[in-house]
């Protein structure tokens, strides 16, 4: 990319999900520190259009459609999703340069094939998403430099008492810790840490559980950016809006289930994985609140 023409016109793919957009944004930063004068668009999915909205790196944001991504007509197309989509969307954008991961499927469509991260890394231990991410840029000649926290900006927000974000549901049942733990931890929160618990859901699931305490159920994402942006800390299962918390630069403590926290961890935030070898219904109620109280000194 060091050799890109000067304004050069990069469309990054990068559809879904919440997680995995929000770690795109360091890579994004790192590309556009060493090359200033590129301009930067996204393609993604409407409903995570909000993760990349007000950050300086991007230009614009695209829909996921093949005539808006030929009409802007970049010169280089990055395929950071992997999908099937997502390739058939890097192959017909008009780019002369398409670049996507090796081991990604399609990967005939890319006439620049980027190796595994630990390749380009020099790493063989398993990487973290932002570094998996970061790695495409490097390889593609940005010098290597220490990966930036992920960053995220929101509308500014103001509240009379301070409070905690707490995201209870997950995409799978074993990523999801047990309702009366996360009441047991909003009553901590609440009574030992003196923080008013804020229970956050998407659209389509159910807080009924957790009705006693405040709950935001389907926001907007750009709300949901403004209410962590301005909460002192975050609890909850590993997902999407625990990388959210740590792009904001909050104390988080995460349950983990199934996924793999080397993989997983909030990136570069002070923060707690908090799992058992037995599954996350055994991660006990004390676990979860010792956590929060050594968080509490960061928030």
């Amino acid at each position: 990319m060091t050799s890109l023409p000067i304004g050069c016109r990069v469309a990054v793919v990068r559809l879904r999900s919440l997680g995995d957009c929000v770690l795109t944004t360091p890579a994004l930063e790192i590309l556009k520190r060493a090359r200033p004068d590129v301009r930067i668009a996204v393609v993604v999915e409407d409903r995570f259009r909000a993760v990349f909205e007000r950050n300086p790196d991007i230009e614009i944001l695209l829909r996921p459609s093949w005539r808006d991504l030929r009409a802007w007509a970049p010169e280089f197309c990055l395929n950071l999703h992997g999908g099937t989509a997502s390739a058939r969307l890097t192959a017909v954008s008009g780019a002369r340069w398409r670049a996507g991961f090796a081991h990604y499927r399609w990967q005939r469509l890319y006439n620049v094939r980027i190796p595994r991260a630990q390749q380009v890394l020099g790493e063989e231990r398993t990487v973290h998403t932002a570094e998996h991410l970061a790695s495409a840029v490097f390889y593609l000649g940005v010098p290597r430099v220490e990966i930036p926290r992920a960053k995220l900006f929101a509308a500014g927000r103001s509240n009379a008492r301070a409070y905690a974000v707490i995201h209870p549901v997950a995409s799978q049942p074993d990523k999801t810790w047990r309702a009366a733990g996360f009441l047991a931890a909003a009553r901590f929160l609440r009574e030992s840490l003196e923080l008013d618990p804020v229970f956050i859901a998407g659209p389509g699931e159910d807080l009924a559980a957790f009705r006693e305490r405040r709950t935001v159920v389907g926001a907007p994402l750009g709300e949901i950016k403004s209410l962590l942006s301005g909460a002192a800390m975050f609890l909850g299962n590993d997902s999407g809006p625990a990388h959210m918390a740590a792009a904001f630069g909050l104390p988080v403590a995460v349950i983990f289930g199934a996924s793999d926290p080397a993989i997983w961890h909030p990136w570069r935030a002070a923060s707690v994985v908090i799992q058992s070898p037995t599954g996350i219904q055994s991660v006990t109620e004390q676990q979860v609140c010792d956590a929060l109280q050594r968080m509490r000194v960061h928030a």
